[in-house]
């Protein structure tokens, strides 16, 4: 996909097109998931320029790749999204399971370090861990809305697996890099009133 120009004027009636033909209004579900995946990839795009001012460079070396490819995969996501339902176009690229499989991976080797949690936390820490409790529930969102979808069109399976195993992985790096960060995580606690 070459982009030649940023406005076509073909949306100012409030519809957009669908990779592979077709028109929708832009505030169908459809638009309202993959636009949802695009602030999530946004998010994870402000935690990588957060994570870069790290001095710890191995822990950035270990890491951003990892943000870079999950982005990247987010794109496919949105793409993915934003294919009419039945339709395929040349070189089209979908999300597959060994993409889950490895967020799966990824969530198991995170885990190791981490101690249980004896009670629910609040979203914070520093820049990086707090951004990635953002992207957690933004991802949510996401999942949320390709769910409503997959109710009323085809959505591929892939799709809502990937979005599932991701919000647990954000969850799970962000407590890995607070904790590699020396950064303190906040308990839930259950007797303010």
């Amino acid at each position: 996909m070459r982009l030649t120009r940023i406005y076509t004027k073909t949306g100012d009636k409030g519809e957009t097109g669908l990779a592979g033909g077709g028109r929708v209004p832009k505030d169908s579900d459809r638009i309202e998931a993959y636009g949802t995946v695009d602030e999530l990839d946004s998010i994870i795009g402000i935690v990588r320029s957060f994570f870069k001012e790290i001095s710890d460079r191995d822990l950035f070396n270990q890491i951003d790749p990892k943000l870079y490819k999950i982005q990247n995969i987010l794109f496919v996501v949105g793409a993915d999204l934003a294919t009419a339902p039945g339709k395929t176009y040349p070189n089209r690229v979908v999300v597959q399971d060994k993409q889950v499989t490895e967020l799966e991976n990824w969530i198991d080797e995170w885990q190791t370090d981490l101690k249980p949690l004896p009670e629910f936390i609040l979203p914070g820490g520093g820049k990086v861990a707090s951004f990635l409790h953002l992207a957690r529930t933004v991802c949510r969102r996401a999942e949320r809305m390709t769910l409503r979808l997959s109710r009323k069109e085809e959505v591929r399976p892939e799709v809502i697996r990937y979005l599932n195993r991701l919000s647990d992985a954000l969850f799970v790096l962000a407590r890995w890099l607070a904790q590699k960060l020396g950064e303190e995580e906040t308990l839930w606690d259950r007797s303010i009133e």
